[in-house]
C-alpha cells in the first residue's frame, strides 16, 4: 500500500481529490480560493481545476490553521507570513499570542456559562411539577 506522501503520487489533481489530500471539503476548498488564499489555480481546457502539490499544503495550512480557531482574516496573514521569507517569527508569534489571549476570554466565558447552567439545572426539580428556574431564568426581563 502506497503512503498518501509517497513520491508516486500524481500531480495535478482534481478538486475532489485536492480536497481529500488536504482533509477539507470540496466546498471548503472553492470557499478558501474564492478568498484568495489559494494562488490563481491552474485550468484544463474544459475549465476543471487542476491542483499542485503546493496548492494542497497551503489548503492543509489552512485546515490546521482552522483546526486551531484562527479566523480567516489571521489565516490570511499567517499564510503571507508563512511564504514570505523576509518574516520575523516575532510577527507571528504576536498573532498566536493575541488568539490565545481570544481563546482563554471565550473559554472563561463558557466557563460562567457552565456555572450559571449548573446552578439553574441544581435549582429545578425536574419533577411533574410545572415550575421551573431554569424557564423562570431564561424567560426574566433584563
Amino acid at each position: 500500500m502506497k503512503s498518501p506522501n509517497s513520491s508516486t503520487e500524481h500531480w495535478p489533481v482534481s478538486i475532489g481529490e485536492a480536497a481529500r489530500r488536504a482533509g477539507v471539503s470540496a466546498r471548503m476548498l472553492r470557499h478558501y480560493e474564492s478568498l484568495g488564499l489559494l494562488p490563481h489555480v491552474a485550468r484544463t481546457d474544459n475549465g476543471y481545476r487542476q491542483y499542485s502539490a503546493a496548492d494542497v499544503h497551503v489548503l492543509r495550512f489552512i485546515r490546521r490553521s482552522r483546526d486551531l480557531g484562527f479566523s480567516m482574516e489571521e489565516i490570511t496573514t499567517l499564510l503571507g507570513l508563512w511564504q514570505d521569507q523576509e518574516r520575523t517569527s516575532a510577527s507571528v508569534k504576536q498573532i498566536a499570542q493575541a488568539h490565545i489571549e481570544t481563546l482563554e476570554q471565550r473559554i472563561a466565558a463558557m466557563q460562567a456559562m457552565q456555572r450559571s447552567l449548573q446552578t439553574l439545572v441544581q435549582c429545578c426539580h425536574g419533577d411533574d411539577r410545572p415550575d421551573c428556574p431554569i424557564l423562570d431564568d431564561l424567560a426574566a426581563p433584563e
